[in-house]
């Protein structure tokens, strides 16, 4: 299964030229950088590791793809994403992210049905990544 998050995400892999360029397209915008990574992509785990700090100064892409390599080099068999935070009054948010790296085995998620009163049914998402094996040994 192949996890859809973020800008670009029902698109192949981009290539670290892409990358570098979709990077430059977002410093040309004055949007901050940032490289956060996980192991569990559930969509509503919002909150990422950081991988450093923000590159809030940063105006070249070569930098942000020197951190990124560092991170991929740390974290190979996790998602890393590159997100860009526009801080212009009114905005205050991130305005675009998307997946740089994933895993091998990338688990998924399972469909949870639940019966309840009322002939009431509810149905959530449990993410493979999170079963009772150990972080680091999920994939």
């Amino acid at each position: 299964m192949r996890i859809t998050q973020g800008t670009f995400s029902f698109l192949p892999d981009l290539s670290d030229e892409q990358i570098r360029r979709q990077v430059e397209y977002c410093l040309g915008k004055g949007w901050a950088i940032g490289i956060e990574y996980t192991d569990d992509p559930h969509p509503r785990n919002t909150f990422w590791e950081m991988f450093g700090n923000p590159m809030f100064d940063i105006q070249d892409a070569a930098g942000v793809m020197l951190e990124l390599a560092a991170c991929r080099k740390t974290f190979a068999q996790q998602y890393i994403r590159v997100t860009a935070f526009d801080s212009t009054h009114g905005t205050e948010s991130v305005v675009m992210s998307f997946i740089v790296n994933r895993p091998a085995d990338e688990p998924g998620f399972r469909l949870v049905r639940t019966e309840e009163a009322g002939r009431t049914i509810r149905y959530s998402i449990e993410s493979y990544a999170v079963q009772a094996r150990p972080e680091g040994a999920r994939y």
